[in-house]
Protein backbone atom coordinates (compact mmCIF):
# COMPACT_ATOMS: atom_id res chain seq x y z
CA UNK A 1 0.00 0.00 0.00
CA UNK A 2 1.46 3.52 -1.02
CA UNK A 3 0.26 6.07 1.34
CA UNK A 4 1.19 9.52 1.48
CA UNK A 5 1.55 12.04 4.57
CA UNK A 6 0.92 15.64 4.28
CA UNK A 7 2.54 17.61 7.10
CA UNK A 8 5.82 16.51 8.51
CA UNK A 9 4.65 18.45 11.67
CA UNK A 10 4.35 16.17 15.00
CA UNK A 11 1.30 14.28 13.79
CA UNK A 12 2.36 13.64 10.46
CA UNK A 13 6.02 12.72 11.10
CA UNK A 14 4.98 10.36 13.63
CA UNK A 15 2.14 8.68 11.78
CA UNK A 16 4.57 8.32 8.76
CA UNK A 17 6.95 6.61 10.28
CA UNK A 18 4.92 4.20 12.36
CA UNK A 19 3.22 3.33 8.80
CA UNK A 20 5.98 2.25 7.46
CA UNK A 21 7.12 0.51 10.79
CA UNK A 22 3.91 -1.60 9.56
CA UNK A 23 5.71 -2.15 6.07
CA UNK A 24 3.42 0.18 3.98
CA UNK A 25 5.36 2.69 2.01
CA UNK A 26 4.89 6.40 3.01
CA UNK A 27 5.78 9.26 1.48
CA UNK A 28 6.20 12.40 3.49
CA UNK A 29 5.55 15.52 2.09
CA UNK A 30 6.33 18.91 3.87
CA UNK A 31 6.30 22.17 1.71
CA UNK A 32 9.47 23.53 4.53
CA UNK A 33 12.18 22.60 2.12
CA UNK A 34 14.58 23.45 5.17
CA UNK A 35 12.86 21.01 7.53
CA UNK A 36 12.62 18.13 4.66
CA UNK A 37 16.26 18.43 3.85
CA UNK A 38 17.18 18.07 7.78
CA UNK A 39 14.59 14.93 7.98
CA UNK A 40 17.14 13.30 4.96
CA UNK A 41 20.07 14.35 7.08
CA UNK A 42 18.21 11.93 10.02
CA UNK A 43 17.78 15.62 11.82
CA UNK A 44 14.39 15.52 13.79
CA UNK A 45 12.52 18.59 13.81
CA UNK A 46 10.75 17.80 17.08
CA UNK A 47 11.61 15.81 20.23
CA UNK A 48 9.86 12.78 20.66
CA UNK A 49 11.21 9.12 22.34
CA UNK A 50 12.16 6.67 19.49
CA UNK A 51 10.99 8.62 16.80
CA UNK A 52 14.31 9.37 15.39
CA UNK A 53 15.51 5.56 15.64
CA UNK A 54 12.17 5.09 13.72
CA UNK A 55 12.57 6.99 10.91
CA UNK A 56 16.12 5.99 10.76
CA UNK A 57 15.16 2.34 10.50
CA UNK A 58 12.27 2.86 8.22
CA UNK A 59 14.38 4.76 5.62
CA UNK A 60 17.13 2.10 5.44
CA UNK A 61 14.83 -0.04 4.37
CA UNK A 62 13.32 1.91 1.67
CA UNK A 63 9.34 2.38 3.10
CA UNK A 64 10.07 6.01 3.96
CA UNK A 65 10.54 8.79 2.27
CA UNK A 66 10.80 12.73 2.66
CA UNK A 67 9.97 15.82 -0.04
CA UNK A 68 8.83 18.77 -0.99
CA UNK A 69 7.39 17.64 -3.99
CA UNK A 70 4.01 15.90 -3.69
CA UNK A 71 2.26 15.42 -7.18
CA UNK A 72 4.49 11.90 -7.65
CA UNK A 73 3.40 11.14 -4.29
CA UNK A 74 -0.24 11.90 -4.84
CA UNK A 75 -0.73 10.50 -8.33
CA UNK A 76 0.93 7.06 -6.42
CA UNK A 77 -0.53 7.27 -3.27
CA UNK A 78 -3.84 4.52 -2.39
CA UNK A 79 -4.17 7.22 0.68
CA UNK A 80 -3.58 10.65 1.09
CA UNK A 81 -3.23 11.37 4.92
CA UNK A 82 -3.80 15.36 5.53
CA UNK A 83 -1.90 16.06 8.62
CA UNK A 84 -0.94 19.64 8.74
CA UNK A 85 -1.56 22.39 11.07
CA UNK A 86 -5.24 23.27 12.20
CA UNK A 87 -4.40 26.75 14.70
CA UNK A 88 -6.78 28.53 16.54
CA UNK A 89 -8.03 31.20 14.04
CA UNK A 90 -7.24 34.77 15.48
CA UNK A 91 -10.56 36.43 16.46
CA UNK A 92 -12.91 34.07 17.26
CA UNK A 93 -11.12 30.55 18.57
CA UNK A 94 -12.17 28.34 15.58
CA UNK A 95 -9.69 25.53 13.87
CA UNK A 96 -8.36 27.35 10.98
CA UNK A 97 -8.43 25.85 7.93
CA UNK A 98 -5.77 27.70 5.65
CA UNK A 99 -3.47 24.68 5.61
CA UNK A 100 -6.32 22.29 5.37
CA UNK A 101 -7.84 23.30 2.00
CA UNK A 102 -4.61 24.82 0.70
CA UNK A 103 -3.42 21.06 0.94
CA UNK A 104 -6.73 19.47 -0.71
CA UNK A 105 -6.29 22.80 -3.51
CA UNK A 106 -2.83 20.82 -4.34
CA UNK A 107 -3.32 17.24 -4.44
CA UNK A 108 -6.58 17.62 -6.52
CA UNK A 109 -4.91 18.22 -10.01
CA UNK A 110 -2.58 14.77 -9.09
CA UNK A 111 -5.41 12.20 -8.25
CA UNK A 112 -5.25 9.01 -10.30
CA UNK A 113 -7.59 5.97 -9.68
CA UNK A 114 -9.69 5.32 -6.36
CA UNK A 115 -7.91 7.28 -3.78
CA UNK A 116 -8.47 7.85 0.23
CA UNK A 117 -8.41 10.90 1.43
CA UNK A 118 -7.88 11.40 5.40
CA UNK A 119 -7.75 13.77 7.55
CA UNK A 120 -5.10 13.04 10.44
CA UNK A 121 -5.39 16.73 11.47
CA UNK A 122 -8.32 17.63 14.32
CA UNK A 123 -10.66 19.63 12.37
CA UNK A 124 -14.36 20.75 13.30
CA UNK A 125 -17.16 19.05 12.62
CA UNK A 126 -18.35 18.75 8.89
CA UNK A 127 -14.85 19.34 7.70
CA UNK A 128 -14.86 16.27 5.57
CA UNK A 129 -17.76 17.30 4.01
CA UNK A 130 -16.64 20.88 2.80
CA UNK A 131 -13.25 18.92 1.50
CA UNK A 132 -15.44 16.37 -0.43
CA UNK A 133 -17.19 19.13 -2.40
CA UNK A 134 -14.45 21.05 -2.41
CA UNK A 135 -12.53 18.23 -4.61
CA UNK A 136 -15.63 17.58 -6.69
CA UNK A 137 -15.72 21.31 -8.03
CA UNK A 138 -12.04 20.69 -8.73
CA UNK A 139 -12.00 17.29 -9.89
CA UNK A 140 -15.27 16.17 -11.13
CA UNK A 141 -13.51 13.37 -13.18
CA UNK A 142 -11.57 12.19 -10.19
CA UNK A 143 -12.40 8.77 -8.33
CA UNK A 144 -12.08 9.41 -4.24
CA UNK A 145 -13.86 8.97 -0.92
CA UNK A 146 -12.98 11.49 2.10
CA UNK A 147 -12.53 9.82 5.61
CA UNK A 148 -11.79 11.49 8.95
CA UNK A 149 -9.29 9.74 10.95
CA UNK A 150 -8.51 11.80 14.03
CA UNK A 151 -5.26 11.04 16.06
CA UNK A 152 -5.14 10.54 19.69
CA UNK A 153 -1.33 10.48 20.38
CA UNK A 154 -0.12 12.00 23.81
CA UNK A 155 3.24 14.37 22.79
CA UNK A 156 6.26 11.97 25.02
CA UNK A 157 4.16 8.26 24.12
CA UNK A 158 3.15 8.70 20.28
CA UNK A 159 4.85 6.26 19.52
CA UNK A 160 3.41 3.40 22.02
CA UNK A 161 0.06 5.55 21.82
CA UNK A 162 -0.01 5.22 17.73
CA UNK A 163 1.30 1.40 17.83
CA UNK A 164 -1.12 0.16 20.88
CA UNK A 165 -3.32 2.24 20.80
CA UNK A 166 -6.54 2.16 22.88
CA UNK A 167 -8.83 2.67 20.20
CA UNK A 168 -8.43 3.85 15.73
CA UNK A 169 -11.45 5.54 15.25
CA UNK A 170 -12.29 5.86 11.11
CA UNK A 171 -15.26 8.34 10.07
CA UNK A 172 -16.25 6.59 6.83
CA UNK A 173 -19.28 6.70 4.51
CA UNK A 174 -17.92 4.39 1.53
CA UNK A 175 -17.47 1.29 1.41
CA UNK A 176 -14.30 0.82 -0.90
CA UNK A 177 -12.85 3.33 1.37
CA UNK A 178 -13.70 1.54 4.47
CA UNK A 179 -11.96 -1.81 3.01
CA UNK A 180 -9.16 0.19 2.25
CA UNK A 181 -9.07 1.55 5.78
CA UNK A 182 -9.69 -2.15 7.00
CA UNK A 183 -5.88 -3.22 5.05
CA UNK A 184 -4.37 -0.21 6.60
CA UNK A 185 -5.38 -0.83 10.46
CA UNK A 186 -4.64 -4.64 9.96
CA UNK A 187 -1.54 -4.45 11.80
CA UNK A 188 -3.31 -3.12 15.16
CA UNK A 189 -6.38 -4.85 14.38
CA UNK A 190 -4.18 -8.55 14.55
CA UNK A 191 -2.80 -6.99 18.14
CA UNK A 192 -7.11 -6.84 18.98
CA UNK A 193 -6.84 -2.58 18.86
CA UNK A 194 -10.02 -2.30 18.35
CA UNK A 195 -10.96 -0.62 15.16
CA UNK A 196 -13.77 1.91 15.35
CA UNK A 197 -16.10 2.74 11.90
CA UNK A 198 -18.31 5.58 12.68
CA UNK A 199 -19.92 8.49 10.36
CA UNK A 200 -17.39 11.29 9.71
CA UNK A 201 -19.59 13.77 11.70
CA UNK A 202 -19.30 11.19 14.83
CA UNK A 203 -14.96 11.17 14.17
CA UNK A 204 -14.28 14.78 14.37
CA UNK A 205 -16.21 15.35 16.61
CA UNK A 206 -15.27 12.76 18.88
CA UNK A 207 -11.60 14.12 19.01
CA UNK A 208 -12.85 16.86 20.39
CA UNK A 209 -15.03 15.58 22.83
CA UNK A 210 -12.08 13.38 24.07
CA UNK A 211 -9.72 16.10 24.58
CA UNK A 212 -12.17 18.06 26.38
CA UNK A 213 -12.94 15.59 28.55
CA UNK A 214 -9.69 14.99 29.51
CA UNK A 215 -9.28 19.03 30.19
CA UNK A 216 -12.06 18.73 32.46
CA UNK A 217 -10.47 16.98 34.34
CA UNK A 218 -6.97 18.56 34.78
CA UNK A 219 -9.48 21.36 35.18
CA UNK A 220 -11.94 19.24 38.00
CA UNK A 221 -8.53 18.14 39.99
CA UNK A 222 -6.48 21.85 39.75
CA UNK A 223 -9.70 23.16 41.59
CA UNK A 224 -9.99 20.40 44.00
CA UNK A 225 -6.90 20.83 45.30
CA UNK A 226 -7.03 24.49 46.07
CA UNK A 227 -9.58 23.46 47.91
CA UNK A 228 -8.03 20.62 49.59
CA UNK A 229 -5.54 23.39 50.45
CA UNK A 230 -8.31 25.31 52.32
CA UNK A 231 -9.37 21.99 54.28
CA UNK A 232 -6.16 20.46 55.41
CA UNK A 233 -6.96 17.61 52.73
CA UNK A 234 -4.06 16.30 50.55
CA UNK A 235 -5.37 16.44 46.57
CA UNK A 236 -2.89 13.24 45.67
CA UNK A 237 -4.71 11.05 48.66
CA UNK A 238 -8.21 12.26 47.12
CA UNK A 239 -7.56 11.76 43.49
CA UNK A 240 -5.95 8.32 44.08
CA UNK A 241 -9.28 7.58 46.22
CA UNK A 242 -11.57 8.40 43.57
CA UNK A 243 -9.19 7.41 40.71
CA UNK A 244 -9.50 3.80 41.89
CA UNK A 245 -13.22 4.42 40.72
CA UNK A 246 -13.56 2.77 37.87
CA UNK A 247 -16.24 4.86 36.44
CA UNK A 248 -13.90 7.76 36.45
CA UNK A 249 -10.03 6.68 36.59
CA UNK A 250 -7.11 7.41 37.93
CA UNK A 251 -5.45 8.88 34.62
CA UNK A 252 -5.15 12.74 33.92
CA UNK A 253 -5.67 13.44 37.91
CA UNK A 254 -2.66 15.14 38.53
CA UNK A 255 -3.11 18.77 40.07
CA UNK A 256 -0.27 21.22 38.21
CA UNK A 257 -0.29 25.03 37.02
CA UNK A 258 -2.61 24.37 34.24
CA UNK A 259 -2.97 22.18 30.86
CA UNK A 260 -0.70 23.58 27.44
CA UNK A 261 0.16 22.09 24.43
CA UNK A 262 -0.63 21.78 20.71
CA UNK A 263 -3.76 20.20 21.70
CA UNK A 264 -6.20 20.69 24.14
CA UNK A 265 -6.35 24.55 24.76
CA UNK A 266 -7.18 24.91 20.89
CA UNK A 267 -9.26 22.12 20.84
CA UNK A 268 -11.44 23.02 23.71
CA UNK A 269 -11.91 26.91 22.23
CA UNK A 270 -13.09 25.23 18.62
CA UNK A 271 -15.48 23.22 20.32
CA UNK A 272 -17.11 25.92 22.47
CA UNK A 273 -16.89 27.96 18.70
CA UNK A 274 -18.48 24.94 16.85
CA UNK A 275 -21.32 24.84 19.84
CA UNK A 276 -21.93 28.10 19.58
CA UNK A 277 -22.38 28.30 15.92
CA UNK A 278 -24.56 24.95 16.64
CA UNK A 279 -26.86 27.15 19.25
CA UNK A 280 -26.01 24.60 21.70
CA UNK A 281 -23.29 26.03 24.09
CA UNK A 282 -21.25 23.99 26.01
CA UNK A 283 -21.40 26.19 29.23
CA UNK A 284 -18.79 23.79 31.22
CA UNK A 285 -16.61 23.23 28.17
CA UNK A 286 -16.21 27.18 28.78
CA UNK A 287 -15.77 26.76 32.47
CA UNK A 288 -12.59 24.74 31.71
CA UNK A 289 -11.10 27.18 29.70
CA UNK A 290 -11.98 30.18 31.98
CA UNK A 291 -10.18 28.02 34.77
CA UNK A 292 -7.38 26.84 33.44
CA UNK A 293 -6.58 30.67 32.10
CA UNK A 294 -7.13 31.77 35.44
CA UNK A 295 -5.19 28.86 36.82
CA UNK A 296 -1.74 29.93 35.04
CA UNK A 297 -2.25 33.45 36.17
CA UNK A 298 -2.64 32.36 40.01
CA UNK A 299 0.69 30.05 39.56
CA UNK A 300 2.75 33.81 39.35
CA UNK A 301 1.04 35.08 42.19
CA UNK A 302 1.25 31.66 44.26
CA UNK A 303 5.46 31.90 43.81
CA UNK A 304 5.15 35.94 44.92
CA UNK A 305 3.46 34.92 47.94
CA UNK A 306 6.38 32.38 48.51
CA UNK A 307 9.11 35.07 48.15
CA UNK A 308 6.93 36.93 51.28
CA UNK A 309 5.17 38.68 48.82
CA UNK A 310 7.38 40.09 46.17
CA UNK A 311 9.66 39.12 43.72
CA UNK A 312 11.42 42.34 42.97
CA UNK A 313 15.21 42.12 42.69
CA UNK A 314 15.28 38.18 43.24
CA UNK A 315 16.57 35.93 41.52
CA UNK A 316 13.90 33.18 40.52
CA UNK A 317 15.23 29.51 38.95
CA UNK A 318 12.67 28.07 36.49
CA UNK A 319 12.92 24.03 36.07
CA UNK A 320 10.78 22.31 33.02
CA UNK A 321 9.53 25.26 31.00
CA UNK A 322 7.90 23.03 28.18
CA UNK A 323 3.69 22.46 28.33
CA UNK A 324 4.90 18.49 30.13
CA UNK A 325 8.13 15.97 29.91
CA UNK A 326 9.83 14.32 26.97
CA UNK A 327 8.79 16.78 24.41
CA UNK A 328 10.40 20.41 23.26
CA UNK A 329 6.81 21.66 22.46
CA UNK A 330 6.18 25.22 24.07
CA UNK A 331 2.93 25.65 22.79
CA UNK A 332 0.31 27.35 25.44
CA UNK A 333 2.61 25.93 28.15
CA UNK A 334 2.17 27.30 31.60
CA UNK A 335 5.65 28.79 31.28
CA UNK A 336 4.56 31.28 28.51
CA UNK A 337 2.32 33.00 31.43
CA UNK A 338 4.01 32.30 34.32
CA UNK A 339 7.58 33.51 33.40
CA UNK A 340 6.79 37.12 31.43
CA UNK A 341 4.58 37.84 34.72
CA UNK A 342 7.51 37.00 36.78
CA UNK A 343 9.71 39.63 34.98
CA UNK A 344 7.18 41.85 35.00
CA UNK A 345 6.94 41.90 38.77
CA UNK A 346 10.51 42.61 38.81
CA UNK A 347 11.98 38.76 38.92
CA UNK A 348 15.80 38.00 37.44
CA UNK A 349 14.20 34.50 35.79
CA UNK A 350 16.70 32.05 35.12
CA UNK A 351 15.79 28.78 33.20
CA UNK A 352 16.58 24.82 32.99
CA UNK A 353 14.71 22.63 30.50
CA UNK A 354 16.39 19.27 29.07
CA UNK A 355 14.68 19.79 25.55
CA UNK A 356 12.68 23.03 25.97
CA UNK A 357 15.80 25.91 24.82
CA UNK A 358 15.24 25.27 20.59
CA UNK A 359 11.65 26.65 20.94
CA UNK A 360 11.16 28.51 24.07
CA UNK A 361 14.23 30.74 23.26
CA UNK A 362 12.28 33.09 21.07
CA UNK A 363 9.10 32.73 23.60
CA UNK A 364 10.48 34.13 26.86
CA UNK A 365 12.99 36.82 26.01
CA UNK A 366 15.03 37.88 28.88
CA UNK A 367 15.11 34.94 30.57
CA UNK A 368 18.76 33.02 31.32
CA UNK A 369 19.22 29.71 30.03
CA UNK A 370 21.44 27.04 32.01
CA UNK A 371 22.89 23.94 31.44
CA UNK A 372 21.81 22.19 34.24
CA UNK A 373 19.02 22.89 37.21
CA UNK A 374 21.96 23.22 39.54
CA UNK A 375 22.85 25.89 37.30
CA UNK A 376 19.86 27.48 37.43
CA UNK A 377 19.29 27.30 41.03
CA UNK A 378 22.98 28.67 41.84
CA UNK A 379 22.51 31.65 43.98
CA UNK A 380 18.88 31.60 43.17
CA UNK A 381 16.57 33.04 46.12
CA UNK A 382 13.40 30.76 44.85
CA UNK A 383 13.08 27.35 42.78
CA UNK A 384 10.01 26.72 41.03
CA UNK A 385 9.03 23.65 39.47
CA UNK A 386 6.70 24.13 36.63
CA UNK A 387 7.32 20.99 34.15
CA UNK A 388 7.87 17.43 36.05
CA UNK A 389 11.16 16.11 34.08
CA UNK A 390 12.71 12.82 35.60
CA UNK A 391 16.05 14.46 36.25
CA UNK A 392 13.97 16.74 38.05
CA UNK A 393 12.23 14.07 40.30
CA UNK A 394 16.18 12.31 41.24
CA UNK A 395 17.49 15.60 42.04
CA UNK A 396 19.46 15.70 45.40
CA UNK A 397 17.50 18.31 47.07
CA UNK A 398 20.35 19.21 49.43
CA UNK A 399 22.70 20.00 46.91
CA UNK A 400 19.59 21.46 45.10
CA UNK A 401 19.17 23.72 48.53
CA UNK A 402 23.16 23.75 48.88
CA UNK A 403 23.85 25.77 45.67
CA UNK A 404 20.91 28.09 46.20
CA UNK A 405 21.13 31.72 47.95
CA UNK A 406 17.79 31.47 49.50
CA UNK A 407 15.41 28.46 50.70
CA UNK A 408 12.24 28.85 48.84
CA UNK A 409 11.53 25.92 46.62
CA UNK A 410 7.29 26.00 45.01
CA UNK A 411 6.83 22.80 43.43
CA UNK A 412 4.02 22.82 41.29
CA UNK A 413 4.04 19.29 40.32
CA UNK A 414 4.13 17.66 43.53
CA UNK A 415 7.30 15.83 42.57
CA UNK A 416 8.98 16.45 46.57
CA UNK A 417 7.22 15.42 49.35
CA UNK A 418 7.31 17.86 52.17
CA UNK A 419 9.65 15.86 54.68
CA UNK A 420 12.04 15.89 52.08
CA UNK A 421 11.97 19.26 51.30
CA UNK A 422 12.28 20.26 55.16
CA UNK A 423 14.82 17.74 56.28
CA UNK A 424 16.85 19.50 52.98
CA UNK A 425 16.44 23.13 54.44
CA UNK A 426 14.01 24.18 52.09
CA UNK A 427 10.51 26.13 52.95
CA UNK A 428 8.58 24.14 50.87
CA UNK A 429 5.19 24.75 49.17
CA UNK A 430 3.50 22.54 47.06
CA UNK A 431 -0.39 22.35 45.83
CA UNK A 432 -2.88 20.75 47.25
CA UNK A 433 -1.41 19.92 49.99
CA UNK A 434 -2.21 21.03 54.08
CA UNK A 435 -0.92 24.08 54.53
CA UNK A 436 0.56 22.95 58.57
CA UNK A 437 0.40 19.68 59.78
CA UNK A 438 -2.72 19.39 61.89
CA UNK A 439 -1.77 18.52 65.18
CA UNK A 440 -4.08 16.93 67.56
CA UNK A 441 -4.54 18.80 70.85
CA UNK A 442 -5.88 18.51 74.18
CA UNK A 443 -8.68 20.43 73.01
CA UNK A 444 -9.34 18.26 70.68
CA UNK A 445 -9.50 15.53 72.76
CA UNK A 446 -12.09 17.50 75.11
CA UNK A 447 -14.25 18.07 72.37
CA UNK A 448 -14.29 15.00 71.18
CA UNK A 449 -15.03 13.11 74.57
CA UNK A 450 -17.97 15.45 74.77
CA UNK A 451 -19.28 14.38 71.69
CA UNK A 452 -19.36 11.06 72.26
CA UNK A 453 -21.10 11.58 76.22
CA UNK A 454 -24.07 13.14 73.80
CA UNK A 455 -24.64 10.63 71.72
CA UNK A 456 -24.33 8.04 74.58
CA UNK A 457 -27.11 10.17 76.24
CA UNK A 458 -29.31 10.42 73.47
CA UNK A 459 -28.90 6.51 72.96
CA UNK A 460 -30.10 5.73 76.52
Amino acid sequence: MNICMIGAGYVGLVSAACFSEFGWDVACIDKDEARVAALKRGEMPIYEPRLDDLVEHNVAAGRLSFSSELGAAVASADLVFLAVGTPTRRGDGHADLTYVFAAVDEIAPHLTGFTVIATKSTVPVGTSREIETRLRALRPDAEFAVCSNPEFLREGSAIQDFTHPDRVLVGCDDKRARRLMDRLYKPLALRNAPVIFVSRESAELAKYAANAFLALKISFINEISDLCEEVGADVQQVADAIGKDRRIGDKFLHPGPGYGGSCFPKDVQALMRTAREARSPVSLIEQVHRVNEERKIAMASRIERAAGGSVRGKIVAVLGVTFKPNTDDMREAPSLVVVPMLQARGADVRVYDPQGRRHGEKELPGVTWCASALAAAEGADISVVLTEWNELRAIDLAELRAVMGGNVLVDLRNIYTAADASEAGFAYQSIGRPREPRVTTAGDVAATRVVVKSKRRRRT
